[in-house]
């Protein structure tokens, strides 16, 4: 019966069952007692300095200190203010309404963030804004910031080997094509020059064949072949970026001059004034060239045609709000609780693309 009481009424039938007991007793015993316990609280107190105190001995002590006069108080392990204190606190708690549901930004999905961490680990060369355009692609809602944070909590660092370049006042015009040349050495150190259109407004590419000999008739052939296969991507251009290389000869220049483009030639020696296409050439070489050797000339082709098409058709681009430059739709949302993706390899197993589960 006593189990369904509260804790204080049962210290009350337990005061009262002693005082019961203390009333028939003879005086002289209640004296000797109370010497007795005297005598052990001054030998608890050279033991301990401070008795812990449970809520059960706070009610109780309570309790009596509000029947007894102050005189008598005198010698006890608490003083009134330890009392009133505990008094105050006992009020509180029993006023305390239940703690209000917490607001805010809602935790992430265990499923989202193991998801982070996956990408971080089969690709070792995106920072945490490359993983955050993946994940918009594949349709999650989530911010940078909680991306960086993930990859911190997980000891991944957020940014490997990440390079920030400035962008030039040069190339503002946002209807502009800028062209270049890079190299490649094979593994039986021949090396093979690659020529490439990229657009400024849209960051799309066009790769417009590469040779061992990159001789003036053979780049201007290569910008015949341009208009004649990609002229729908080259509609509203009207500029032309290129360096002084000896290769881009009159020929080459009357051809884009004929379709209306102007010929924007950048200083001696600065390739920065090239930014776009030396950006390109950059993420080229980290995400693939610098992670493979090449052999011959047909396997260099084929890597670069199947990274064009993943760099154009899946790669996110923060200018583009981390969308790819052909993205034909937005992604649906995706709700956190099924997450369910797939990774498609390109280029030899170099490069991942990812996508939700049909």
């Amino acid at each position: 019966m006593l189990a369904s009481w509260s804790p204080v009424f049962r210290l009350l039938y337990r005061l009262i069952a002693t005082l019961a007991r203390l009333a028939v007793r003879s005086g002289r015993s209640k004296d000797l007692e109370i010497i007795v316990l005297r005598h052990q609280l001054q030998v608890v107190r050279r033991q301990v300095e401070r008795p812990p105190i449970g809520d059960d001995d706070r009610t109780l002590l309570a309790a009596i200190a509000a029947a007894l006069p102050r005189r008598l108080r005198k010698g006890w392990i608490v003083t009134p203010e330890t009392l009133l204190r505990w008094h105050r606190k006992r009020i509180a708690r029993h006023w305390t309404h239940p703690p209000r549901k917490r607001v805010g930004r809602p935790s992430t999905a265990a499923e989202l963030r193991r998801l982070i961490v996956r990408l971080a680990e089969e690709n070792p060369t995106w920072g945490y804004r490359r993983i955050h355009g993946e994940l918009v692609g594949l349709g999650h809602k989530i911010a940078q910031t909680t991306v960086w944070q993930i990859l911190r909590d997980n000891d991944i660092e957020p940014a490997p080997k990440r390079s920030e370049e400035t962008w030039t006042e040069f190339l503002r015009s946002q209807a502009a094509v800028a062209c270049d040349f890079f190299t490649v050495d094979t593994a039986f150190l021949r090396r093979y020059y690659v020529l490439f259109f990229i657009q400024v407004e849209t960051r799309q590419v066009i790769f417009a064949g590469l040779t061992a000999n990159p001789t003036g008739a053979w780049t201007t052939q290569a910008a015949r072949n341009l208009f004649l296969d990609h002229t729908s991507q080259l509609t509203g251009a009207r500029a032309l970026v290129r360096d002084r290389g000896s290769q881009f000869i009159d020929a080459f220049d009357e051809i884009f001059r004929t379709a209306g483009l102007n010929i924007l030639r950048t200083p001696v020696r600065t390739p920065v004034a090239n930014t776009f296409a030396e950006r390109w050439i950059g993420s080229i070489r980290r995400e693939l060239l610098d992670r493979t050797i090449i052999w011959n000339q047909r396997q260099l082709e084929r890597l670069i045609i199947e990274y064009v098409a993943h760099y154009n058709g899946h790669r996110p681009h923060r200018s583009l709000k981390q969308r790819p430059p052909d993205a034909a739709h937005e992604p649906p949302p995706t709700m956190p609780g099924s997450i369910t993706v797939l990774r498609t390899t390109r280029c030899d197993g170099l490069i991942n693309e990812y996508e939700n589960a049909a």
